[in-house]
């Protein structure tokens, strides 16, 4: 700033008189003025930085000379925010290549999952049609075979027990009310009395025989519906999945006879390594799961058996002392087989809520 003044100053016109003749300067000139303020900006710039001293965040870096304009002058705070857009720029790359990697590898699975679902379909259309070999276990289709029918009958016993259940349900409610009526007409009708107490007193005790044996039945139909529903399904599902391995098996067996029947160049020798390493995966799947449902066959029939025997009985015992009137020997059934009923309070149809 100083410097623009002294120029300024260097350069001030001499004023001119009318006749050519310069003009007399006052005691205080240009000159002068100019050099005295120079000097004071120069000593109040020296102890400005003196006392202060530079600020690096204000630091400018000046491209050009002397002299150059301001378009020049890069702030140091601007390089710092292009260091911080270059490490943000990094950091997007990264989250690029690592959404792209997610991609390729979604890609691939859906790649191999296609050609498996090719590869079966065309397996199943092929035994279907009588044209392709599959792999058979007499025993043991023949032991899934009987399961399958098995859970058909008892489906039907639990079918029928039900219907059973909610008949039964409905003539214990009538005889209850009939029970209560006969009370009510035996107060009412005092030349009748005694043969309407015989009445409700005899409905009372059916109603209440009646209870118990519900108590009994309700039992056998939740044994039979969770050894139905969920035992012998469990299993049923498992069977499922050893289908669908056999299935899977035998299409990569069949890819493999067929690429070992073509030619034995290095690319067909290839694909042959690749999908022998294939069919040995599904051969290792088949029959692991082939093992899990003989060992799941056996430990139902051993439970199918074990809980078969205890409910037939406790319904054979239930019902011959209803029908027989033998009350003590019905209460005496409920508690052999550990069945609790309902406290007198509760409210009786809600035992339909657990079948």
């Amino acid at each position: 700033m100083a410097d623009s003044i002294m120029s300024k100053a260097a350069t001030m016109e001499i004023p001119i008189n009318s006749n050519g003749d310069t003009g007399t300067l006052p005691e205080d000139d240009s000159l002068e003025q100019a050099a005295q303020l120079q000097w004071s900006l120069d000593e109040q710039d020296l102890q400005q930085v003196m006392v202060s001293g530079p600020n690096l965040n204000e630091t400018s870096i000046v491209s050009g000379g002397y002299g150059g304009t301001a378009e020049g002058i890069i702030p140091t705070s601007s390089i710092k925010g292009s260091n911080m857009h270059h490490s943000s720029s990094s950091s997007s790359v990264a989250a690029d290549d690592a959404t792209r990697g997610v991609a390729v590898e979604k890609l691939e699975t859906m790649k191999k999952w296609g050609l498996n679902t090719y590869k079966c379909t065309k397996q199943m259309i092929s035994e279907r049609f009588g044209r392709g070999s599959r792999t058979v276990d007499l025993e043991l289709e023949a032991q899934i075979e009987v399961l399958r029918d098995t859970k058909k009958k008892y489906e039907n016993v639990l079918r029928l027990a039900r219907a059973l259940t909610n008949h039964f349900y409905n003539m214990v409610q009538t005889q209850h009310a009939l029970g209560d009526t006969f009370a009510d007409l035996s107060q009412k009708s005092p030349e009748l009395r005694d043969e309407f107490g015989y009445n409700a007193e005899t409905q009372k005790l059916l109603c209440k025989n009646g209870e118990t044996l519900l108590g009994a039945v309700n039992f056998f139909v939740s044994s039979i519906n969770t050894l139905v529903n969920k035992t012998m399904e469990d299993t049923l599902m498992t069977i499922k999945m050893y289908e669908n391995a056999r299935l899977e098996f035998d299409a990569y067996r069949s890819d493999l006879e067929e690429l070992s029947l073509g030619p034995r160049d290095a690319v067909a020798m290839a694909r042959i390594d690749a999908a022998q390493e294939q069919y040995q995966v599904q051969k290792d799947k088949y029959e692991r799961l082939r093992s899990d449902v003989i060992i799941k066959l056996k430990f139902l029939e051993e439970n199918k058996v074990k809980v078969m025997h205890k409910q037939l009985l406790l319904f054979h015992n239930a019902i011959s002392a209803y029908f027989a009137g033998n009350q003590q020997q019905l209460e005496q059934t409920l508690k052999q087989f550990n069945i609790k009923l309902r406290p007198p309070g509760a409210d009786k149809p809600s035992w339909l809520e657990e079948q």
